[in-house]
């Protein structure tokens, strides 16, 4: 399975169009160990030629732009022939519209994300008048034992888990969420058992959801804030990780503690806020996550399994 991180950054990327933390501006004065990071999102191939995009990032033309595997060969062609979302967040939805002129799309994710994308922030029902009727919807059950399959990747098997997160700030079901509103994905290759565990928001550590982490091979997991209350320490909000649906990195409850106990998988981190200070490779914070053996993911970076 070839893997490619599109974006790596949570909402906003970096530098945040508004936002002088010291990110932003050590990145827009030309500090070296600052990355520039769009929204965040991955997408995934069997061959090389046929991608599942996993979440359509408001910088994804961007990102398309930036990753010559998915320009096209043809006079009109898309590389992304299926697109999956593990939630309906403004910055994993947002760029379906960019691919409008690539329409229709098929489109993988829960009844509840498929509820929010054509009621509440319509982006799906807005493509019902491009071509081919804009998305065909493919229903995925967040209950863990139910397969779905990708026809352009026949060799693998798709599972969905139900996670414990938030529902977008604009849905009526924010700080309710619904079963459903927040996936993480797992791909396993039906012939070697190699197993790919995608997630980009988690707010609670459930045991079943620790189960698929200690199994998986590669771990792609969010990283947004390095400390709970960050984003009210740097008075960027007044709203804790775990208000938004993000466990933060450090602490007795972090996720270092979490991903210290995993012997298995190689442990990657995405959809990092621009405030977090593992974005800096200079800072101290990013030294002890190399210590522990964590990778921090950047755009363009390649995987394989």
């Amino acid at each position: 399975m070839k893997i490619q991180v599109l974006g790596s950054g949570a909402g906003g990327g970096l530098p945040q169009f508004n936002c002088n933390c010291d990110n932003c501006k050590g990145y827009r004065e030309g500090k070296p160990t600052i990355k520039r990071r769009t929204q965040s999102s991955i997408t995934i191939s069997e061959d090389g030629e046929n991608w599942v995009l996993f979440n359509t990032s408001p910088d994804i033309l961007e990102q398309i732009h930036n990753s010559p595997f998915l320009h096209p060969t043809k006079k009109r062609e898309t590389k992304i022939k299926a697109i999956v979302f593990n939630d309906a967040q403004i910055d994993h939805t947002t760029g379906l519209l960019m691919l409008r002129e690539g329409c229709p799309h098929e489109i993988y994710c829960t009844k509840e994300v498929n509820e929010e994308l054509n009621t509440s922030f319509p982006t799906m029902k807005m493509l019902q008048h491009w071509d081919g009727g804009g998305t065909n919807w493919h229903e995925i059950l967040p209950d863990s034992t139910t397969k779905f399959e990708i026809p352009v990747m026949p060799s693998y098997e798709f599972y969905a888990h139900a996670l414990i997160s938030n529902a977008p700030p604009y849905s009526a079901h924010r700080d309710k969420p619904r079963r459903g509103d927040n996936i993480g994905i797992t791909v396993v290759n039906k012939n070697t058992g190699k197993r790919l565990f995608y997630l980009p928001g988690l707010g609670v550590m459930e045991d079943h959801v620790f189960e698929e982490m200690r199994n998986a091979d590669v771990l792609l997991i969010e990283g947004t804030l390095w400390t709970n209350d960050e984003m009210i320490k740097g008075k960027f909000s007044n709203k804790l990780g775990t208000d938004m649906g993000h466990i933060p990195l450090s602490g007795d409850e972090g996720l270092i503690k979490v991903l210290d106990t995993l012997e298995k998988p190689r442990k990657i981190l995405i959809h990092i806020n621009n405030t977090n200070p593992i974005l800096d490779e200079s800072s101290d914070e990013y030294k002890e996550l190399i210590s522990h053996g964590i990778e921090v993911s950047y755009d363009g970076m390649s995987i394989e399994i």
